[in-house]
């Protein structure tokens, strides 16, 4: 596996399986506010060869932690099943899974072949016997975490009626040394943290990566010399290009939703305005015009509007505003003070930062500034990023005495887990689906 591709091609095909009917009437909506968990047993998989096995281990654990980490399943200890692998793939006894309390259940066979892996996948409805997915999905031995990541968001696709979000990637400010003297480097990492990698060497500082909605490239501020760069980066080339070199202070640049804009906010003569770069012709067009600090732009997915925060009304708040900075309006009403707005890819929520009587928390509202809700508290807590399916954020958290570190949760509030790294880490950026 070369440093600047991770992902091989993973390949899907249909199967045809008789054993269950073709309709799956399981369907659940994970924001109701009276949801349960989904009971779901993940079942080793059938292998001919002992080797295989132990790789369908490994991957039936990542579906599994997936799973467990999305608050929508909670899978049962695989100590109360009844029904063995082999069994399982060739006539499945829903009786058998009704009595260990599962409503779905994962079986498959796994092989491997000219250096790849295969994996048969079914899922099933235990209540009704119907086959939720019926697939195979096979890739590089290398990239089984990825194949796993794959059927993860398969079931849950099939079982919410919502797109996954498990095979995508995350990039964060990794954060080493002492106050005065940290470091930060860039740094990217699997959705539930394993394969981190770092793609900067840390003798520049770094800051708010952002990725692209549309295609594996970030977004970010070098400071050289003092003097702050707004960067792309292709993620699997490792090519990188300067976007600009703006006059003064840059501040939080982020792409619009198609990625052929970026959105950021510039400083001189100590005022700070939001600023627009066409990538294609690397034209720059001034949004706003006020003597207060206006800033952290977030295009709407139709690229219509922008949220920003901005102290115009003697308190920061948030706006938005055309996409051409006409018809600013004020949408955030409440006490306190907010930053980062993000608007999320599904145009239903904007997530932010407040901090309000010295503590921070994460929290979403709707385009309207209507219906806000606090989601996660902290001593610490900034800078939102959305899942590409808008049902989960991250963000980074810091309670008294613990390290500096990443965080999901889901737009409910009841799932809040945190991403090991290896170091502390700050400013995550969720990226799009990887593409087959």
């Amino acid at each position: 596996m070369s440093g600047t591709r991770l992902i091989a091609t993973v390949l899907f095909a249909a199967l045809a399986v008789a054993a269950a009917p073709a309709a799956a009437e399981l369907r659940i909506r994970i924001t109701d506010p009276n949801f349960e968990p989904v009971p779901v047993a993940v079942s080793e998989f059938a292998a001919a060869r002992e080797e295989d096995r132990a790789q369908g281990q490994r991957i039936v654990e990542v579906i599994t932690n997936n799973l467990r980490s999305s608050g929508v399943f909670k899978p049962l200890n695989p100590s109360s099943f009844i029904q063995k692998p082999d069994d399982l793939v060739r006539a499945p006894r829903m009786a058998d899974w009704k009595q260990v309390g599962a409503d779905v259940v994962l079986g498959g066979r796994v092989s491997s072949a000219g250096g790849g892996v295969k994996v048969e996948l079914w899922a099933w409805e235990v209540g009704t016997g119907a086959t939720l997915v019926a697939r195979a999905f096979e890739t590089s031995a290398a990239n089984w975490r990825r194949l796993a990541h794959k059927i993860s968001d398969r079931v849950f696709e099939r079982v919410t009626g919502e797109s996954g979000y498990f095979d995508t990637r995350i990039v964060y400010v990794a954060e080493t040394g002492p106050v005065t003297r940290r470091v930060k480097r860039l740094a990217i990492m699997d959705q539930d943290g394993a394969n981190n990698r770092y793609l900067s060497e840390g003798s520049t500082l770094v800051l708010t990566p952002r990725f692209s909605p549309t295609a594996q490239e970030i977004t970010y501020l070098s400071y050289t010399n003092n003097a702050p760069r707004v960067y792309i980066l292709s993620i699997d080339s490792g090519r990188r290009e300067v976007v600009g070199d703006f006059p003064g202070m840059t501040f939080a640049p982020r792409f619009s939703n198609d990625g052929n804009k970026i959105a950021l906010s510039l400083e001189t003569d100590g005022n700070s305005e939001i600023y627009a770069m066409d990538l294609r012709t690397r034209q720059v067009t001034r949004l706003t015009n006020n003597p207060a600090i206006d800033t952290s732009p977030s295009y709407s997915p139709d690229g219509r509007k922008i949220a920003f925060n901005s102290d115009r009304g003697g308190a920061q708040k948030i706006y938005v505003m055309n996409a051409d900075g006409g018809d600013v309006v004020r949408i955030s009403n409440k006490p306190g003070r907010y930053a980062t707005p993000v608007w999320s890819p599904r145009d239903d929520y904007i997530a932010f930062t407040k901090i309000e009587g010295g503590a921070f928390s994460i929290g979403v509202m709707r385009p309207d500034g209507e219906g806000e809700r606090i989601l996660a508290q902290g001593f610490l807590a900034e800078g939102p990023t959305w899942a590409p399916n808008g049902r989960y954020l991250m963000y980074f958290k810091q309670d008294r005495g613990a390290p500096l570190g990443l965080y999901s949760i889901d737009i409910t509030g009841r799932t809040e887990r945190r991403i090991e790294t290896p170091t502390e880490a700050s400013d995550p950026a969720w990226s799009p689906l990887l593409r087959d």
